[in-house]
């Protein structure tokens, strides 16, 4: 197949990870693949005269970033300047894949030349603050005819229940198990749990995380805390006194953070899926989370602990918990969440999301049939 797929920003973030991952993929088995992405917009007069004044950086999608797509097997192609794509950007193909609601209005007005559409849902990016305009066009876009593939199960329920779109694939992300791993061990000398650092809160849930951790600190004697990030901490968001903290980690050093935890706390209020989740399942590490993404299937084997949403209480309890297990428990939490982990592959899912294209080009075929009354 010859493959288009779109991007709405090339950077490291896990979604941009998953598309390339993804791409690479197809590539190698002999698919003609294509990744195209538009630059960072030029900040406004007011974010620079703000920034000046302030001291505040300018927003993060307005600075050029490294991303997953550099070096890899297959094309990648930047638009000359933050706009919209057109049919004229890219080659006749035939399958053209979405990957974010601005990108699915655009490949919705392509000709059938450009391949038969595909939106890939990697989340419901419905949060505090977004205008009423754009909260329209998200939801437009999920009723738009474009084939759909979504990496969790409530996105897929979202879909036929919200949008009434019965036809949705479920293709679960996954993890490089080469890459996130780590031999059976006994729980940390001292007390330890990990959380990804990040000032997003209100998807990340840093805040519930951070909270939590000074909660079951009071509980748990000596209690550690690790935790990494690609952005540097806030004093809008400090880190507890003594955190061991990462900037930037080489990717080979994350699976190192995640095995030195006893747990790895998970406080989204809203996710797609939730990547950190297998990766420190992998790594043999139990994860407490709230209910955000892939988490209620994941966590359904026994590898960790839910929690209710927003409850840094409830997280800190069973960070007690965990740390009060003996050896063999937690031992035995520990196997369930690495066993969990190792049943999502990325060779598994890219032949769920090769199969899933297929379908989307098979559906197309019997519609034009349908419509010409054949």
């Amino acid at each position: 197949m010859r493959i288009t797929l779109f991007v709405g920003r090339a950077d490291l973030g896990g979604g941009a990870r998953v598309i390339a991952t993804y791409a690479e993929r197809l590539q190698q088995r002999g698919h003609e693949v294509m990744v195209v992405a538009r630059p960072p917009r030029t900040p406004s007069l007011r974010e620079r005269i703000r920034s000046a004044f302030t001291g505040r950086p300018l927003p993060a999608h307005t600075q050029p970033s490294p991303s997953y797509f550099e070096e890899r097997n297959f094309r990648f192609h930047l638009l000359d300047q933050y706009r919209p794509a057109t049919a004229a950007d890219v080659p006749d193909a035939d399958v053209v894949v979405a990957t974010w609601w601005e990108t699915a209005e655009w490949v919705a007005t392509f000709p059938p030349s450009k391949g038969v559409k595909v939106y890939f849902l990697q989340g419901y990016e419905i949060f505090p603050g977004i205008s009423p305009d754009v909260a329209q066009r998200l939801d437009a876009t999920w009723r738009l005819p474009l084939h759909k593939i979504a990496v969790a199960q409530w996105l897929v329920s979202l879909a036929r229940d919200t949008f009434g779109d019965e036809n949705v694939d479920l293709v679960p992300n996954s993890v490089d198990l080469n890459q996130f791993n780590a031999p059976p061990r006994t729980k940390q000398p001292v007390p330890t749990v990990g959380v990804m650092y990040s000032t997003v809160t209100y998807f990340k849930g840093c805040d519930i995380s951070l909270q939590a951790f000074r909660l079951a600190a009071k509980r748990v004697p000596g209690l550690k805390l690790i935790s990494f990030s690609t952005e540097r901490p806030s004093d809008r968001l400090p880190l507890p006194e003594g955190t061991e903290f990462v900037l930037q980690p080489p990717q080979e050093r994350i699976r190192d953070l995640y095995a030195r935890c006893d747990a790895w706390l998970f406080g989204s209020r809203a996710e797609g899926f939730g990547l950190p989740l297998l990766e420190s399942m992998a790594c043999r590490t139990p994860v407490i989370a709230t209910p955000a993404g892939a988490a209620p299937e994941l966590l359904a084997g026994g590898g960790g602990i839910l929690v209710k949403p927003e409850d840094s209480a409830a997280m800190a309890e069973a960070i007690s918990t965990i740390s009060g297990l003996s050896e063999a428990a937690w031992h035995d939490m520990s196997d369930k969440a690495h066993a969990t982990a190792s049943r999502y592959t990325w060779e598994d899912a890219t032949d769920r999301f090769e199969a899933a294209l297929r379908t989307a080009l098979e559906r197309s075929g019997r519609q034009t049939l349908q419509a010409a009354g054949i």
